[in-house]
């Protein structure tokens, strides 16, 4: 074992250093062990919830014991000629997976793996098109089994390919979910190949380990058993009989959630070359365990790494370092940005493998800035608010007939560039510092849409020197969705939505995805004021890519 976690606090070592002696003194190490849900919470509402989620602990144990089991499936599905894999999964049930394909990829003559979390029409079509339906496995990774998602691309793609394999179509499909859930109903009613049923008691967020991430793994040729096999051993050095100072986990957890208490709380992820991917899959887990009661971390994944000068004093920066990777570039910048004063965590990983060891270190941590925080860091008390409001503008549509509609003073791109950059301006001039921008875009993600939304995080992050996010709709909403409406009120936030030039209708569904998709998106702004956030809505219209320049050419006037 030869990992690492260096930590370069300047004038914060003292505080530090005190939440490492409190995480000491409540025998943290030794309680998070023993599964104490009392570390966190003592009321008994908490304490029954936060029993029921500590199962992540011990998951590397299990799932070795289930390697061959994993191997043999992946095999078979390998030598009956299945080309492509495609997942359909949201949030927890989608991150890992992604992590391992876009790192690893396909080993010899495995399927490629494609991981499918919008509702997005276009995205559901271009993803269909990616694929060879006749040879094609569907995996449909859902915990609860209720997850509208899930289920709404499970059943457009299980009549496409019921269009081609007739009877036998339930051959292409594996589901994955918590023992009891209408989703292995489903799953048998329809004839599914297989269902994998995962720990109850690991919430989504934290199963990397579980059959929603090792599974995809498997399927693909990864080497997962190295992968469990990184992971014990981390939890090996986060475990109760080390001492906490040397102890990785109640290290990296203490620094987080004391930066946080003192007004650090963006945590700036800075990736080599390779493992980029990690960075979303470690977004959802701090964003959505920190994110609550008013308080929180907010993880900053994928911002263009700037000067001393483009950046307020509330960042730390994370340094996940490939130690095969050649960033001198990088380096260089970084050391600029210590050097001013900012904390620097880096945490070295020999190769790819040690993401192994990265799923657990950062699962373990963030529960230790939990105890930092007085927070649970197992719940997620916002995001059924706007599956909710979703849910009711769905009926609505089912008995009136009338798609959702944008609400007064949505801004049209179809308005003068003035009128849009007076929009912007007027949203910008309540910006405070340590403040974010989060820029939310329920739209088709294109190397096109990318690159025009990249265009307007960094033109705002520089002129107002703000941590900035970019997510897209769904996908987002079991993601940093918890941390927008149950952190602090620090955001502001552009929410960007289009016409689609299909409705895509959902098998044995009232709605088609354009509604649904519509839902998602308006839902979400309405909960967003309901939380008194600052907000602007964008009706990007037909024309996605001009009305997204229009933002670029108001954002490059905001100073």
């Amino acid at each position: 074992m030869n990992y690492s976690v260096k930590l370069e606090l300047g004038s914060y070592k003292d505080q530090v250093q005190s939440a490492v002696d409190i995480l000491q003194k409540r025998e943290a190490a030794r309680k998070i062990w023993l599964q104490d849900p009392t570390l966190w919470k003592s009321d008994e509402e908490s304490v029954k919830s936060i029993s029921n989620r500590l199962g992540w602990l011990n998951l590397g144990a299990v799932m070795k014991n289930r390697l061959p089991e994993l191997i043999e499936f992946a095999q078979e599905i390998k030598g009956e000629g299945f080309t492509d894999v495609l997942l359909l999964g949201m949030g927890g049930s989608s991150l890992c997976p992604e992590v391992l394909t876009r790192t690893f990829g396909s080993a010899p003559g495995f399927p490629k793996l494609h991981v499918l979390d919008s509702t997005v029409p276009a995205q559901v079509t271009d993803f269909e098109s990616r694929v060879d339906l006749a040879h094609t496995l569907v995996v449909v990774p859902c915990k609860s089994g209720g997850t509208v998602e899930p289920n709404s691309l499970m059943s457009y793609f299980y009549e496409k390919i019921k269009d081609i394999k007739g009877d036998q179509v339930g051959n292409s499909f594996v589901a994955i979910t918590d023992p009891g859930t209408s989703m292995v109903d489903t799953a048998q009613a329809n004839g599914f190949r297989r269902v994998f049923l995962t720990p109850p008691e690991v919430g989504g967020r934290f199963s990397a380990f579980t059959y929603f991430g090792m599974l995809p793994g498997a399927l693909i040729g990864a080497r997962i058993g190295a992968l469990l096999e990184n992971g014990g051993e981390m939890a090996t050095l986060c475990s109760e009989s080390r001492i906490d100072n040397n102890n990785l986990g109640i290290k990296l957890g203490a620094a987080i959630g004391a930066l946080a208490l003192e007004g650090l709380d963006k945590l700036t992820f800075i990736t080599s070359p390779g493992i980029e991917s990690f960075g979303d899959w470690v977004e959802q887990l701090i964003a959505e365990s920190t994110g609550k009661e008013g308080k929180g971390i907010l993880p900053v994944v994928g911002e263009p790494l700037g000067e001393p000068d483009d950046y307020g004093q509330d960042r730390v920066f994370v340094y996940l370092k490939l130690k095969e990777a050649k960033a001198e570039a990088l380096e260089a910048k970084l050391k600029v940005l210590l050097e001013a004063g900012y904390p620097l965590i880096t945490c070295e990983l020999e190769d790819t493998l040690d993401l192994g060891a990265q799923f657990f270190l950062w699962e373990f941590a963030t529960s230790m800035a939990g105890v930092v925080l007085d927070i649970n860091p197992f719940s997620e008390p916002n995001v059924k608010e706007s599956k909710d409001i979703t849910l009711s503008l769905i009926k609505k549509y089912q008995s009136t007939g009338n798609a959702p509609e944008a609400p007064a003073g949505t801004i049209d791109t179809d308005w003068p560039v003035e009128d849009i950059y007076q929009a912007l301006t007027t949203l910008m001039a309540k910006v405070n510092p340590g403040d974010y921008i989060a820029l939310n875009a329920f739209i088709e993600h294109t190397e096109e849409t990318e690159e025009k939304l990249q265009s307007i995080r960094a033109k705002l992050m520089k002129a107002l020197k703000v941590a900035t996010t970019l997510g897209y709709g769904p996908r987002f909403l079991h993601s940093t969705g918890q941390y927008h409406k149950g952190g602090p009120n620090k955001g502001l936030f552009i929410e960007f939505f289009a016409k689609d030039l299909e409705p895509l209708p959902i098998p044995g569904q009232e709605f088609s995805f354009c509604i649904l998709k519509q839902a998602q998106a308006l839902g979400d702004f309405e909960t967003l004021r309901k939380h008194n956030r600052r907000a602007m809505l964008v009706n990007l219209k037909s024309d996605v890519i001009g009305g997204l320049q229009k933002l670029v050419d108001a954002a490059i006037t905001i100073k």
